[in-house]
């Protein structure tokens, strides 16, 4: 069987939850904070990231989007399989989710990557903060054209990051009360069996 790495308050939540909301069977092995750096993890991936799936021949496949996209081709009985519509456009809005709004966040969590000085650092958080406020207000807009339950119209993979972003939201300056859609969003979520299944599993509890 297959195991799923995760580590609590990251976005390994998000193939966490998927592996719920699929029945995947699939084992999820919740590792310490810090322990991604450990030589037990550095074995199973060098990057010292997660999530991070190990097969049982030894293979092991990162990032978040590649391992959503696996569980959904795999477990999902053709509804999240990438030859579909909502597949897709679900692809779409994991890469605009994971390869732009969680990269955005690395001006919030590594500040000191990008600036040397006080003043710089707080002009890169600056611009940080205001990157990241342009993206919730387009995940906003989408998820509210969409008819607001579903980001895509209907329960997708995306869900399970976007759920994930309207968590880290709480960690800057940034409030979910300015964008309505999404507050409630996650409150759907959380009372969601799958999610607080997968919350549990990573020592993790909803935020309302």
């Amino acid at each position: 069987m297959p195991t799923l790495y995760t580590m609590p308050g990251t976005c390994s939540l998000a193939p966490n939850i998927a592996v719920a909301w699929l029945g995947a069977p699939v084992e999820v092995e919740n590792i310490p904070y810090g322990d991604q750096k450990k030589d037990y993890y550095l074995a199973i991936n060098p990057k010292a990231q997660v999530p991070a799936v190990r097969f049982e021949d030894g293979d092991v496949l990162t990032e978040a989007s590649a391992i959503l996209t696996w569980l959904g081709a795999t477990y999902g009985n053709g509804t999240f399989a990438p030859n579909t519509k909502l597949g897709r456009k679900e692809a779409e809005a994991l890469s605009f989710m994971t390869s732009e709004v969680h990269a955005a966040y690395g001006g919030h969590f590594n500040t000191q990557k990008f600036a040397d000085t006080d003043a710089a650092k707080e002009e890169v958080k600056l611009k940080t903060y205001a990157k990241l406020a342009e993206y919730y207000k387009r995940m906003e807009r989408v998820l509210t054209e969409n008819g607001g339950e579903w980001y895509l119209g209907q329960r997708s993979l995306a869900d399970t990051f976007l759920y994930v972003l309207t968590r880290w939201i709480e960690m800057t300056p940034l409030s979910i009360d300015d964008y309505p859609a999404l507050k409630a969003f996650r409150s759907r979520m959380e009372e969601d069996e799958g999610v607080r299944l997968a919350l549990k599993r990573q020592d993790m509890k909803a935020i309302g």
